[in-house]
């Protein structure tokens, strides 16, 4: 069913991005604890659920795709912690718990976030570990990284750090959104 697929899928992503964050002990610890913190958060965890579905729908096996989402879901904890940062959007509270820049000061929050960005591509880099040809993980991380970067997402937070206090129009505030939230959706 349905429903049966969408909890598989997020079980699993939830044994994927746990195997590979660094451990939570291991030097530096805080640095691993922030990452853990943040990437381990009650979350829908949207972005690899349809990463395993347009797999699914397109025949291909769950092994060949965790890598890509591992990877997005990474890229979505850095971004959130970034955004949370007192110099984006200065929030306390994410997901009912308080941000990582709250309970691990805004300088590991910020190399938290560098981390998991940094992770993100050395998952999709594991060739040894994930079965996709080399060719294609390469090919999937350039489409991540300019979804990411600033044609992306990265863009879209500074053109909504530029319009804040101020009215823009609606074809500005699709292109926002476009990059900001759709990039690495689509």
């Amino acid at each position: 069913s349905e429903n049966s697929f969408l909890v598989d899928c997020q079980e699993r992503i939830e044994e994927i991005l746990l195997e590979n964050l660094p451990q939570i002990d291991r030097l530096p610890v805080e640095l691993h604890q922030a990452m853990h913190y943040s990437v381990m958060a009650p979350g829908k965890r949207i972005r690899p659920l349809l990463v395993y579905a347009a797999g699914h729908a397109l025949g291909a096996s769950v092994d060949d795709l965790d890598e890509q989402a591992c990877a997005l879901e990474y890229i979505h904890a850095y971004s959130l912690i970034h955004d949370d940062l007192p110099a984006m959007d200065d929030d306390e509270m994410r997901r009912g718990m308080p941000t990582n820049h709250k309970v691990f000061g805004e300088a590991t929050a910020i190399l938290a976030g560098d981390a998991l960005l940094t992770k993100a591509f050395e998952v999709l880099a594991d060739t040894e570990r994930f079965t996709s040809p080399p060719t294609a993980l390469l090919r999937i991380s350039a489409e991540i990284a300019q979804a990411a970067g600033d044609a992306g997402m990265v863009g879209g937070q500074m053109i909504d750090m530029e319009s804040e206090h101020q009215e823009i129009d609606f074809d500005m505030l699709t292109i926002l959104h476009r990059k900001k939230t759709g990039a690495l959706i689509t």
